[in-house]
């Protein structure tokens, strides 16, 4: 309960509030170092291996976070070679906000963007005519003679590579999975096999773990990657993630929270909006309270598993489609 006041009594901070919403988040003065698992280091080393095999890279990233967090090393690697970056779970980002993230990636360099929704396969089967044509148009330099197309999948954990791979397999070949998908970053731990994804033109993709800088740039960036699940929960805190995700909701003007909930208009105290997830989530804990004559058994409401079905909500696109970017 001492975590949670900190953080309530940081969400009421005198002096930083605007119309009754923050202006600016109080981080408490955290630090980001810590977020970087070991076994993605270790997978950065093995990517760089594979770097000179690659004829193109596909890098996949979360359309709700399209300009943060995209890992400056992966960036670096890319060299000449024809890079496409695909942006998915489509289907959770702002689609107005489209028009800007494509300007934006076009002024740093980034011009060929696929957006996708790998659970339904959308706008996925334009990514082989466009690497085809990119590895065409290019110099393969030692790859020259080969027939073949091998494609290096790289990225930050837990956007869907994947399930990128899955549903190119689904799509061109008409088979299943082929590498396993999960809801937490860090499934894919070690760099897999080459999978075949087409049959004309022949086309092979690596799937590679997901990749973070060792630091962070900055808590922001951090906390965005966060929410969208690439930095396992616990190592930031649902706490402080619940209260960044009201204020990026808020900021954005993005109110879904107040009609999933049933609050009366948008909120800036987390308190009060935890309340109303375990209200309806039914999220309560029973606790034993030492009084004068005995202990009590009460039931109070479980702000920490609130937190977490607020976290949750958003992920799953039930609080609407969200670009924190």
């Amino acid at each position: 309960m001492r975590v949670w006041a900190g953080v309530l009594r940081a969400a009421a901070a005198p002096g930083s509030l605007t119309g009754g919403l923050r202006e600016r988040f109080d981080f408490g003065g955290r630090d980001v170092a810590s977020w970087f698992p070991g076994h993605m280091a270790k997978g950065l080393r093995q990517m760089r291996a594979s770097l000179r095999r690659a004829d193109c890279f596909i890098e996949v990233h979360d359309a709700r976070i399209p300009l943060s967090g995209r890992n400056p090393m992966l960036q670096e690697a890319l060299g000449i070679r024809p890079h496409v970056l695909v942006l998915n779970k489509m289907d959770l980002a702002d689609p107005r906000r489209q028009p800007t993230v494509l300007e934006r990636l076009k002024q740093q360099g980034c011009s060929h963007v696929v957006f996708t929704d790998c659970q339904r396969d959308g706008n996925v089967k334009k990514i082989v005519p466009l690497v085809a044509r990119l590895v065409g148009d290019s110099l393969r330099y030692h790859r020259a003679e080969s027939t073949e197309y091998s494609i290096l999948v790289i990225g930050v954990p837990n956007v869907g590579k994947s399930s990128l791979i899955n549903s190119m397999r689904r799509l061109h070949l008409k088979k299943g999975k082929a590498t396993a998908v999960g809801g937490e970053p860090g499934v894919t731990k070690a760099v897999l096999t080459r999978i075949q994804v087409c049959e004309k033109p022949l086309m092979y993709l690596v799937d590679t773990p997901g990749v973070l800088p060792p630091r962070l740039g900055d808590l922001e960036t951090g906390m965005k990657l966060a929410l969208c699940g690439a930095i396992r929960d616990h190592l930031v805190g649902e706490d402080i993630m619940a209260d960044y995700l009201l204020y990026t909701l808020n900021k954005h003007q993005q109110f879904g929270y107040v009609r999933r909930y049933g609050l009366a208009e948008a909120c800036d105290d987390i308190q009060a909006v935890l309340r109303r997830v375990a209200l309806a989530q039914g999220r309560t804990q029973r606790v034993k309270v030492l009084t004068g004559t005995g202990d009590v058994n009460m039931t109070m409401l479980n702000y920490p598993a609130a937190a977490y079905e607020f976290l949750r909500d958003f992920r799953a696109g039930r609080l609407g489609r969200v670009t924190l970017d």
